[in-house]
């Protein structure tokens, strides 16, 4: 219990400040724009799975130290260990908790984690047709495709348009620019429909421009489509199809291996960070004297750890060769921990006297 509910606290409240983080522009369209309630919590629930991988070991590293730290200052630790509690014996507890967070986090990298990002892939290609227009910010360009421009001046609170202007370079040897004075979208069983007023059509073709003035032009829309044999992303596969996946450049596939890599390496920081942890904290007799230098080593170590492995996986992108270097850093992390765990010993050296005394405990 003294590591249960700190984890489970600690994941929470992690968890929440960086999904709100996430999930402020959803809470726009949803308070202004008129996106239902019911579809925020669909885009917004299928982040979680992703959150909470990558959070889950965080979490319990944290809750190790504290919960550690807690038994030390009242003095539990001390104890324990006078009695003749093995500091490995100690840690047991705390890599127990990790390794059935290790276990959820692979449960989450191999089942749950590529079936919830393909399906918030599949909700949200839907979703940019069906609220087209309202994700078309005011003031800015935006491009909901590859060739399509769109900037809108202004937005009422009806969802009308003013000030527009489309570029529409798909075709490159029919290019075609759009100016209107106002307008709306409106979705159809096509897809969006763009209504025009007051506006003027230009278009390149064959070296000559052509123009159009117009009071009023619909034009249909699909910025996003209802292709459903889109390509899937690397998040969306599982790990056997990130290693077995065709028809990609050398560049791709460095890529895809490096993201299977990833969700097998990641979740053994569950274990290999509270290991760590542990093995700071218990790097010397068991007292509050220098408590504090500890507490603030195993925090940095932990830190530098993390940056280390996500600048490996960065390489490694690139140089599929590097994936060893993620796999190396955490699994030597865990066996030298442990290491230091298991033969923890008492050393002591000699006073001016002669006589034997206790210094602390490797």
């Amino acid at each position: 219990m003294h590591l249960l509910w700190p984890t489970v606290i600690i994941t929470a409240s992690l968890t929440s400040l960086v999904w709100l983080t996430q999930i402020l522009k959803f809470l726009d369209f949803m308070v202004s724009r008129g996106l239902t309630f019911a579809d925020f919590l669909t885009l917004t629930g299928l982040m979680l799975p992703s959150l909470l991988f990558v959070l889950v070991p965080i979490s319990v590293s944290i809750a190790v130290i504290y919960a550690y730290n807690r038994l030390m200052v009242e003095s539990e630790l001390i104890v324990l260990n006078a009695v003749g509690v093995s500091k490995w014996q100690l840690a047991k507890p705390a890599l127990l908790m990790g390794l059935v967070c290790s276990v959820v986090c692979y449960v989450l990298s191999l089942y749950v984690l590529p079936m919830a990002n393909g399906k918030f892939q599949d909700i949200r290609t839907v979703f940019r047709d069906k609220y087209a227009s309202v994700l078309l910010e005011e003031g800015v360009f935006n491009t909901p495709m590859e060739g399509m421009t769109v900037f809108v001046r202004a937005r009422d609170e009806a969802n009308n348009l003013g000030g527009i202007l489309l570029h529409d370079s798909r075709n490159p040897k029919a290019v075609v620019t759009m100016l209107a004075d106002t307008g709306r979208m409106e979705q159809t069983a096509a897809g969006p429909r763009f209504y025009l007023n007051n506006g003027m059509r230009q278009q390149w073709r064959d070296g000559k421009v052509n123009w159009l003035a117009f009071d009023e032009y619909a034009m249909d829309i699909a910025f996003y489509g209802h292709d459903i044999s889109r390509t899937r992303g690397a998040d969306e596969l599982n790990v056997g199809e990130l290693f077995h996946a065709e028809g990609l450049s050398e560049k791709q596939m460095a890529a895809y291996r490096a993201e299977g890599h990833h969700r097998l390496v990641w979740p053994l920081l569950a274990v290999s960070l509270p290991a760590f942890a542990l093995a700071m904290l218990f790097s010397s007799e068991f007292n509050r004297r220098g408590q504090v230098r500890r507490l603030l080593f195993a925090s940095i170590g932990m830190v530098l750890i993390v940056v280390m492995y996500f600048a490996t996986r960065s390489v490694s992108l690139k140089h599929a060769w590097m994936a060893a270097g993620m796999y190396a850093l955490v699994l030597g992390v865990l066996a030298a921990s442990s290491y230091l765990l298991i033969s923890a010993r008492v050393v002591r050296r000699r006073t001016n006297v002669g006589q034997p005394t206790m210094v602390g405990a490797l």
